[in-house]
């Protein structure tokens, strides 16, 4: 019989007392025995250390432990949590020293263990147990607020020998609710997740980062049930977050019944993994999030493609193998030489698949090329629409050429770039091109993968780089769509700036009116019609102050322009 915890220096004739611990039966009703805890209590006085017992439910003490003066460590008992619907089936009785109630430590581990209960058995100074604290788990309630729910309850501390709760009944009417909670958490659909932002920054710009989160899991079918930000001077390398704030995290998630995390960050390999095998829960960062979206939404060959290949560049770098997938195909005594690892060998496939997608996008690339240069043969002046996500690009090209196009208040609601004809007023046609919208912090991965096709944004004689004006954070989307024309090497191609969603605005006019003065913008309404003979009339002039000559129609445009 093992005896865990910390029991370097014990006497050899302490640790026998301990082991014969292993001997006692607690009756199926009671939290513990006067028995049990005297004897419990007298080790822990002569030792000056805490002492601890599992007990399951049929009152076999499956594990005795000692710790130090002030808190005592679980064994590694299989740290996963039980199943919602259930406890574990082991209670934890223990001593304290210095009469303290239950401390933060008892009740972290009753919740991420999902303990039947813990009980904390005061040391009196002749030996003698004193009060017993006792706390359980309480079942959640989906339709309650959440900040009127909690996660346990703690009774009122009594002498052991007053100690007369039914710990069988308290356990059965316990999980009989947890179970019908949790039927209703299923019933109410998946994915539930919660979202977590970690910063040393200023905590204004991590809370709206975290919205645009939201925004991107709402986008992605993932339903948030909750956010947390932790504001840090140095982020800590294994898990970002503290240990402290990661411990709440798990007991939010438990909460909740979250079965996701989603970083507001990119994750390295080792980060994800720690924090995956620390909550026992799926873990997304950002980048991820981001690819899933586009990957859902591309409908062309060529988004596919570009999806694809972006999703293999960020996982090659987490491919990983565990247990028997690390062992040689050889491997063994008299066995060793040529071979390949499942670790190695999925790689290669990956490295394989990543060469044949650059080498099919190389060649949709060059047919891109080839209707570029028939257009410019034309002559036809190119007006591509860029902006942040979720800006109005595809609505306003849809309004501009009266045609169709798929539009949704939805983030990233088209990736696969559309061209329409316009006709301008005074007898000039031009090719109007939306493209796939930005956001800050686009990962690399996906920028170069879609690189080939953003750069047909360089023989562009025209962006317009639509806003959407209703965003209190304009500013910053403005300056995040700048910084990706600069890195794609665009900022040299004209461009206006054109305020979207005017129709949204509750201000007045003149303060729209003196932002576009100050902008050099223009501001419409796709959804209304309202400012498309400015924009078109602006435009019209910077092309012809650019020296793009007009090309008179061929035939009836798609759209009118006025």
């Amino acid at each position: 019989m093992v005896v865990h915890g910390k029991t370097v220096g014990l006497k050899h004739q302490v640790r026998t007392r301990l082991e014969h611990l292993y001997r006692r039966r607690v009756p199926a009703n009671r939290v513990t025995t006067p028995e049990l805890a005297r004897q419990m209590t007298e080790l822990s006085l002569e030792t000056g250390r805490q002492v601890g017992v599992l007990v399951n439910r049929r009152g076999q003490i499956e594990y005795v432990i000692v710790g130090d003066a002030s808190k005592i460590e679980l064994p590694d008992f299989g740290r996963q949590r039980g199943a919602q619907s259930r406890f574990r089936g082991l209670r934890l009785v223990h001593t304290h020293l210095k009469g303290e109630a239950l401390t933060r430590d008892d009740l972290n581990d009753l919740a991420l263990l999902r303990l039947d209960l813990v009980a904390a058995v005061n040391v009196q100074p002749d030996g003698l147990p004193g009060n017993v604290h006792v706390g359980h788990l309480l079942p959640d309630h989906p339709e309650e607020p959440l900040e009127e729910q909690r996660l346990w309850e703690t009774l009122p501390p009594v002498r052991v020998h007053d100690l007369d709760l039914d710990f069988q009944a308290l356990i059965a009417s316990l999980e009989a609710e947890v179970a019908r909670s949790a039927r209703v958490r299923s019933a109410g659909g998946e994915n539930g997740a919660v979202l977590v932002g970690v910063t040393r920054g200023s905590r204004s710009s991590a809370l709206e980062s975290l919205a645009e989160l939201r925004e991107l899991a709402r986008t992605a079918g993932v339903t948030v049930l909750d956010s947390v930000l932790q504001v840090r001077k140095e982020l800590d390398p294994r898990t970002l977050l503290g240990k402290g704030k990661l411990q709440e995290l798990m007991l939010r998630c438990m909460q909740l019944g979250a079965e996701l995390i989603v970083f507001d960050r990119d994750l390295t390999p080792g980060q994800m993994n720690a924090i995956a095998e620390a909550t026992d829960l799926r873990v997304l960062d950002r980048t991820q999030l981001i690819l899933d979206i586009f990957a859902q939404r591309a409908t062309s060959r060529d988004g596919k493609l570009q999806v694809e290949l972006a999703q293999l560049k960020y996982r090659l770098p987490r491919l990983r193998g565990k247990g028997d997938a690390m062992s040689r195909l050889m491997g063994g005594i008299g066995g060793r030489g040529p071979g390949e690892t499942k670790l190695e060998s999925d790689r290669r496939r990956t490295r394989e698949r990543i060469h044949r997608l650059e080498r099919e996008l190389h060649g949709l690339s060059t047919s891109r090329a080839v209707r570029r240069r028939q257009r410019n043969r034309r002559e036809l002046p190119v007006i591509s629409i860029v902006g942040y996500t979720n800006a109005g690009k595809s609505t306003l090209l849809a309004a501009l050429t009266g045609t169709q196009a798929y539009s949704d208040d939805l983030l990233f609601a088209t990736l696969d770039p559309a061209s329409r004809r316009l006709r301008f007023p005074r007898e000039r046609e031009v090719i109007l091109t939306d493209t796939v919208g930005f956001i800050r912090d686009l990962p690399a991965d996906l920028l170069a993968a879609f690189r080939a096709t953003l750069e047909e944004l360089r023989d562009a004689d025209l962006l317009l780089h639509v806003v959407d004006a209703a965003d209190p954070q304009f500013e910053s989307r403005i300056e995040a769509v700048e910084s990706i024309l600069a890195k794609l090497d665009l900022g040299g191609v004209p461009r206006l700036l054109v305020f979207n969603k005017i129709d949204r605005l509750n201000g007045d006019a003149a303060a729209l009116g003196g932002l576009c003065r100050s902008r050099d913008a223009v501001a419409v309404s796709a959804l209304t019609g309202e400012g498309f003979a400015g924009l078109v009339e602006r435009a019209d002039r910077m092309l012809s102050a650019n020296g793009v000559p007009p090309v008179p129609a061929e035939g009836p445009s798609e759209g009118a322009g006025s």
